[in-house]
């Protein structure tokens, strides 16, 4: 497939034209970004040392950090670069390429966020069989099947949105290249591209969001039927971060996704939450709620000085 657009380049308009907003901005989401990276570093490095943290539930926070620091250095560098440089231009196909690994990323996120419930539904209704059903090689097989999906959701956009020509309106009123933020630039027919968009936005990110309600729907059943107060509380103790890490990401990415493209500040924040704040928050919330993280750190620090 092959682009026949005029148009070679984009300009992002980002989040204020301001220059001293902007500088003011650079320096939030400079500061924003080196946590994001100091954070999930820090993670990943934990689990990796710790042996006391060498167990599936684990070994998927993992994959979230790493899918965290890929998700952010996405989108991040770039906007960046944009709120510094008074060229903010990206070419057709850098944006495409954005546009790709934006989806492929936030795909493979949501799909092991349903790998995690499950782990979690697993956990608590079948304890005693979660170390025979979540072996090693279910695991690899859930975070292959999370990336292989989310790559495949994105290359079927992409070639699809390949197809559109952008002839004359060069101005996106966003700091990153997202589909929705394309369509009003097109002088062709984005009834094909829209409605693949719709259909992966529904079957993959909403297809993720009912099996993890379902999940929950199970767990909460299973803690309920607890009799003792320390056997709840504990169980829940270990859902509570995953459920909040699941709030923050579809909480806004769908929003920003199914809702109309208008311009408004609002899809600029969802797209600013879920692709630059969520990131950074992550490695924070299941740090802190998490006594198993927190003594892995502390061991981890003890054997470094």
């Amino acid at each position: 497939m092959r682009n026949h657009s005029i148009v070679s380049e984009f300009i992002l308009l980002g989040l204020s034209a301001d220059p001293q907003i902007q500088a003011l901005l650079f320096v939030l989401f400079l500061l924003i970004y080196l946590l994001t990276l100091m954070g999930n570093l820090m993670l990943l490095l934990v689990i990796r040392v710790d042996s006391h943290l060498h167990i599936p539930m684990y070994f998927f926070l993992g994959q979230l950090s790493f899918l965290d620091l890929c998700h952010s250095s996405v989108t991040v560098p770039k906007l960046l670069e944009n709120l510094l440089s008074e060229k903010k231009t990206i070419s057709v196909e850098g944006c495409m390429a954005q546009v790709f690994f934006v989806f492929a990323t936030g795909g493979t996120e949501s799909c092991l966020l349903t790998a995690m419930a499950y782990d979690r539904y697993v956990a608590i209704t079948s304890p005693l069989l979660y170390g025979q059903v979540m072996n090693r090689q279910r695991c690899m097989g859930l975070v292959w099947s999370s990336w292989g999906l989310a790559f495949l959701d994105a290359l079927i956009n992409i070639l699809v949105a390949l197809n559109l020509d952008f002839c004359e309106a060069q101005n996106i009123h966003h700091f990153s290249c997202e589909l929705p933020s394309l369509y009003p630039l097109s002088c062709s027919d984005v009834t094909a591209s829209f409605t693949v968009l719709l259909c992966s936005s529904l079957l993959h990110f909403f297809g993720n969001f009912l099996l993890i309600f379902f999940s929950y729907v199970r767990i909460l059943s299973t803690i309920l039927a607890i009799n003792s107060t320390t056997g709840r509380s504990k169980a829940f103790s270990t859902c509570f971060s995953h459920v909040i890490v699941v709030c923050f990401f579809y909480g806004s990415g769908l929003l920003r996704y199914l809702m109309p493209t208008s311009g408004s500040p609002l899809e600029a924040i969802f797209s600013v939450q879920y692709s630059v704040i969520t990131p950074m928050l992550n490695p924070l919330i299941y740090s802190l709620k998490n006594k198993e993280v927190k003594a892995g750190v502390r061991r981890m620090l003890r054997k470094c000085f």
